[in-house]
């Protein structure tokens, strides 16, 4: 249970070739590409000797399947948004295929003529919108013009003047009165509404002059009518051709939901356009002749085997070389490799920061503590309970994206630990267990959060002393590795000395009343601090400035004390949770029984998952914290690059992992 061991894969084929290997190497999802010219392989042979036939790519085929990855999607979004079905989204089951299947089921054509007649129908709905518009701000000024009885524009008395035109309503009471201090006019309301006034005015061409005053002094806002039918002609006119636009937009819309049909092939080719994108970017990372291409790359070592049988030995050359020290340090990605049960504990090593190649794996010796801290700050069987049900059910019922299924191997996991700290704190939904069940005696609760608080409160001390140990142990262990004898003792094993020491001081003073136990810890605090302190003496040149680096050093005892002190949340946070989840049940307790059997059951229901909720929350974050800052700390560096293998995108569906099968025939 380590970091995976990697080997630099070299293989040089036949460039016709090319695509198969490359679509092998997609399935399989376990080779990292890796730049032909930035790696350590001198390539003055080939440029010398192939110079005239490396070809460099130009990135067409890439562009082409972005291209066609914008359609689809654009595609997708515009069926499940405008097709007249709407209502009913069809979402594709998720599913588990190969990468063979899900390219020999890939029609380019038939994908192609799809996007073009969908593009289209999209087209023609956006025209048909834009007149719907039109047709709609029609309609919405000719309705405040309908009852005009006249035709402006078949005015045929050359004295006589007819203007169209809108007032603001707040005037409406000055403006007529000053129209009618105009003589041999006429003044029809057309329309009212909440801020506005519409007038019709006839009036001779000699009041020409005067009408023009008025209209201007309060703003007459001319209105010149462009149709030579009556409005209420045109209204009717406009809403007849508007029927008819809403009627060809239902027809294109059912058109459209024709193309439900077809949505699971159009999500499955967006996955395989992804996939070509993939295979396309890992191209630039090939060198490329006429005749020959040569491909780089990381492997984990178990996975050789499977590329081997993947390809034909007489139409491939395929070397494994050991990594080079630059490359480990520089280059190198990091995959982890563990158990069935450690595995979903990576995501925290992941969020933290990946080991180095060369570094230890931290996950399986923190998992064991987490799973223990996360049960303890929990610690209810109902609530454990309702964890395992829920993703044993999500697990079994759904195929979920990786990453998913990880998380609810990773809760089904804690569910354990949960259940078995529920037992400890006798604790069920925040109600205790029977003391006697069928006239047996029950042993729980085995430590009560409400008796026992300094016990729990000591309990916790104790497992995060052993953690911290633990961490120093480890750290002691590989610094020796690397043969730092003198670091593992004043950075490991004098730190486990002087903590073991002053344990021992407390137990001898507090428990057992022993001088001799107390005597014991003492020397061996004294001589852990000394090592502590002489070793940055021995190393360093001056020995002031090494004394100085020693009882600094010296000094982050305190540091211990306070990672200690964190420990005690664990006992915070499964009693608070404990707590809050019993004064749920007494709230509900206290009502009469009528809405305890009504509302109460509601209530309950949703006051426990809220404490549910914040419970896995507060237990998932404090209990990676106490990871990240107490025990990593102690002996763990990071920074290693993430294993990025060729694979698909798997947005839709999860690609299977191709295994022994041949990709040309022999």
């Amino acid at each position: 249970m380590a970091v995976n061991k990697m080997e630099k894969m070299t293989i040089i084929a036949a460039a016709e070739k090319e695509e198969e290997i490359l679509q092998a190497i997609q399935g399989l999802q376990a080779i990292e590409m890796k730049d032909f010219f930035h790696s350590n392989v001198d390539s003055t042979y080939i440029e010398k000797h192939f110079a005239s036939t490396m070809l460099q790519s130009d990135g067409y085929q890439k562009k082409r399947y972005q291209t066609m990855l914008t359609e689809i999607q654009d595609a997708l979004i515009f069926i499940e948004r405008f097709s007249e079905s709407s209502s009913k989204r069809t979402s594709i089951k998720r599913k588990i295929l190969t990468l063979q299947s899900l390219e020999q089921g890939f029609d380019e054509e038939r994908i192609s003529r799809y996007l073009k007649e969908v593009a289209a129908l999209k087209s023609s709905l956006l025209d048909l919108e834009a007149t719907k518009k039109e047709r709609l701000e029609k309609e919405k000024w000719l309705s405040r013009w309908q009852y005009l009885d006249v035709i402006p524009q078949n005015n045929s008395l050359e004295s006589v003047e007819l203007l169209l035109g809108s007032i603001n309503s707040a005037n409406q009471p000055n403006f007529l009165t000053d129209l009618k201090k105009i003589t041999s006019i006429y003044v029809e309301e057309i329309y009212h509404s909440e801020h506005h006034v519409y007038y019709s005015l006839v009036y001779l061409n000699s009041q020409a002059t005067k009408v023009t005053e008025v209209i201007n002094e309060y703003s007459f806002n001319e209105f010149v009518y462009p149709y030579d039918m009556l409005p209420k002609e045109a209204y009717q006119q406009n809403k007849e051709e508007l029927a008819m636009l809403v009627k060809e937009e239902r027809d294109i819309k059912r058109k459209l939901s024709s193309y439900r049909d077809h949505i699971e092939e159009l999500y499955l080719a967006e996955e395989m356009t992804y996939a070509y994108i993939h295979r396309e970017e890992a191209k630039k990372h090939l060198l490329n002749t006429s005749y020959f291409f040569i491909m780089q790359g990381w492997i984990p070592v178990e996975e050789k085997p499977d590329l081997q049988d993947l390809l034909p030995n007489d139409e491939v050359y395929i070397t494994f070389d050991q990594p080079s020290d630059t490359e480990i340090q520089t280059d190198i990605p990091v995959k982890l490799k563990n158990n069935s049960v450690v595995a979903p504990f990576e995501m925290l090593t992941e969020m933290y920061s990946l080991p180095k190649y060369d570094e230890i794996d931290p996950t399986p010796i923190m998992t064991p503590f987490y799973m223990v801290f996360f049960g303890m700050m929990v610690a209810d069987i109902g609530y454990g309970l309702l964890m395992f049900l829920g993703a044993l059910l999500v697990l079994k019922l759904m195929i979920l994206p990786r990453g998913m299924k990880r998380f609810a191997d990773f809760f089904l996991i804690l569910s354990f630990p949960t259940i078995i700290w529920g037992f400890i704190y006798g604790s069920f939904f925040g109600g205790a267990l029977p003391k006697v069940l069928f006239g047996i005696q029950l042993p729980f609760p085995i430590l009560s959060t409400t008796e026992d608080v300094n016990t729990i409160l000591i309990l916790s001390v104790i497992f995060g002393f052993i953690q911290l140990l633990t961490g120093l142990m480890v750290n002691g262990i590989e610094l020796t590795k690397r043969k730092r004898y003198l670091d593992s003792i004043s950075e490991s094993f004098a730190w486990q000395g002087l903590l073991v020491g002053i344990l021992i001081v407390v137990i001898g003073m507090l428990v057992f009343n022993n001088d001799g136990l107390v005597t014991a810890g003492i020397i061996v605090s004294v001589i852990s601090a000394l090592s502590i302190v002489i070793v940055p003496i021995i190393q360093t040149k001056s020995k002031v400035k090494g004394l100085a680096k020693g009882l600094y050093g010296l000094y982050g005892l305190t540091s211990y004390i306070g990672d200690l002190v964190s420990y005690t949340r664990l006992m915070a946070l499964g009693i608070s949770g404990g707590s809050i989840a019993a004064a749920f049940n007494m709230l509900v307790a206290f009502m009469p029984p009528v809405a305890r059997f009504t509302v109460g059951i509601v209530l309950i229901i949703a006051l426990h998952a809220l404490n549910l909720f914040l419970s896995l929350l507060s237990a998932y974050v404090h209990g990676a914290r106490l990871q990240y800052v107490e025990f990593f700390g102690k002996f763990y560096t990071g920074g290693g690059r993430a294993f990025k293998p060729l694979k698909t995108e798997e947005k839709y569906m999860n690609i299977e992992k191709t295994k022994s099968k041949r990709i040309v025939e022999e």
